[in-house]
């Protein structure tokens, strides 16, 4: 049985998007359920948008999802190097041979007169398609042609390649997630292998890629489906075993047109960026156009990869639910240790002063700000009233305590807890026995809290308010107290 072999070739043209992180996670799964390798390389060939800045992000991003590749640039393997850029000088052996066996011919056609072929093509209302006119050139021809200074690109001969394999010119093949697909290959038109500068283009140089690393499966986007029928053919011409192809549907926003920046982050990177965990994301994206066995969809990438199965993903587009994310990212928050929450909200406390407090009173801030937590940048927002002196108040804390009620009730609290012991299981009972007392004059319980909250916090709701009186201290929580009631007196 021939050894299962995929890869992800992303082009360093920007941050890695979700949708191709998708893509690397249903190869990394089909490697991993049949014993098969993962490869990563890198398709650099347009140099005017590849930077090294986007190959570290790709790099970055695929680490941080947990899929690690089994050959690529930076590890190595067999079947190197492993970035297009630096395959250069392999390409031109395999043009000759397809020239050789006659599966592809010199095109000396300038921009000019295909864009008037195009022309023509659209004043008739007809599908444009290359009218071969460079195919039967004489070497007379050629050697004009070439003294006036014009320099062929390389076209593979479609109808040549077709008529040798196939019966007719109806092209098919099983896609491992669509099913049966064809195409009449007349309507493909001979394509450019190779430019006139001697760069290789992507439908040319991915198949010579794929045939010399032993690639066996080709997982992509639908979007690749045109190029399939291409490539085949490439392969064909030059005797090489074809890979089994299997084309995933789009990924599309919540409004299902397609995901873009205006619907929110798209980048793996602008996702752990804003506060997503890796793990929450990844189960996430698994569920993109596949479902698990058991219905359970809280799932590591091992429960995964056990349970995957190609032939089960689904042929349509997926929509990309942001609310289910958050809800998934809120769900593995909430499975983290405390000491590994700690250290996972640092970056988003970076604004504060965390020397203000101990690792006791940061911990137990941690542990009664976490639950309502759905991303950990939300921390951010959550806790400003830890630090610092004073509070800075919203509206509605600045309307509550515009009331006679709320201010009795900040005189009556600085007086009585004055001789309080302030750790968080005695304020707890005098807080109990507070809240009793002006429940007696007929004051809700929520409205007495609410008037400490709005003077210690800002704000009307948040943290556990014992716990945060207690961290905060005696002389900070009744300094917020006073400078409350001066304020609205």
């Amino acid at each position: 049985m021939t050894e299962v072999r995929v890869r992800i070739a992303p082009s360093p043209s920007g941050n890695l998007h979700v949708g191709t992180a998708r893509t690397a996670l249903f190869n990394y799964l089909f490697a991993k359920k049949n014993n098969g390798k993962f490869v990563l390389r890198i398709e650099d060939t347009d140099a005017d948008r590849t930077s090294q800045e986007y190959i570290d992000n790709i790099f970055d991003s695929l680490k941080a999802l947990g899929l690690n590749w089994d050959e690529g640039p930076d590890v190595g393997g067999p079947y190197g190097p492993y970035t297009q850029s630096e395959r250069f000088d392999i390409y031109p052996k395999y043009v000759q041979e397809l020239l050789d066996k006659g599966f592809a011919y010199e095109c000396f056609c300038t921009p000019e007169e295909l864009e008037q072929e195009k022309e023509e093509a659209r004043a008739n209302k007809k599908p444009y398609v290359y009218t071969r006119k460079c195919e039967n050139l004489t070497e007379e021809q050629k050697a004009k042609l070439r003294a006036e200074g014009r320099k062929p690109a390389i076209r593979f001969n479609i109808a040549k390649a077709q008529k040798a394999f196939h019966e007719t010119s109806m092209l098919t093949f099983d896609d491992l997630v669509k099913g049966e697909l064809h195409v009449d290959t007349d309507l493909l038109g001979d394509f450019v292998i190779m430019k006139s500068n001697g760069a290789p283009t992507y439908n040319y140089a991915v198949v010579i890629d794929d045939m010399l690393m032993k690639i066996s499966h080709v997982i992509r986007g639908e979007d690749h489906i045109s190029n399939t029928f291409k490539q085949i053919l490439i392969f064909e011409a030059l005797g090489a075993e074809v890979p089994r192809f299997g084309h995933l549907g789009m990924i599309l926003a919540p409004d299902r047109s397609k995901l873009s920046k205006r619907h929110g982050a798209t980048a793996v990177s602008e996702f752990v960026e804003k506060g997503y965990l890796t793990d929450a994301l990844i189960n996430f994206v698994a569920l993109l156009g596949w479902s698990p066995s058991d219905g359970e969809e809280i799932k590591n990438v091992e429960q995964i990869a056990q349970d995957f199965r190609i032939g089960e993903i689904s042929s349509s587009n997926s929509i990309f639910e942001y609310d289910k994310l958050n809800w998934m990212n809120s769900h593995y928050i909430k499975q983290l240790s405390i000491p590994e929450l700690k250290e996972r909200l640092k970056p988003y406390l970076s604004k504060y002063d965390l020397s203000e407090l101990t690792d006791e009173q940061y911990t137990r801030m941690v542990e009664i700000t976490y639950e309502p937590l759905t991303l950990l940048s939300d921390i951010t927002d959550a806790v400003p009233y830890f630090f610092g002196e004073g509070v800075e108040l919203d509206e509605k804390a600045k309307e509550t305590l515009d009331t006679e009620v709320s201010q009795d009730v900040l005189k009556t609290f600085v007086e009585q807890s004055a001789d309080w012991e302030w750790t968080e299981e005695n304020l707890h009972e005098k807080l109990e026995a507070f809240r009793a007392f002006y429940k007696e004059k007929g004051i809700k319980p929520k409205v007495t809290m609410w008037a400490i909250r709005a003077a210690v916090t800002g704000r009307l709701c948040g943290a556990d308010m014992t716990a945060t009186l207690a961290i905060l201290g005696k002389e900070k929580s009744l300094k917020r107290v006073r400078n409350a009631m001066k304020q609205t007196v």
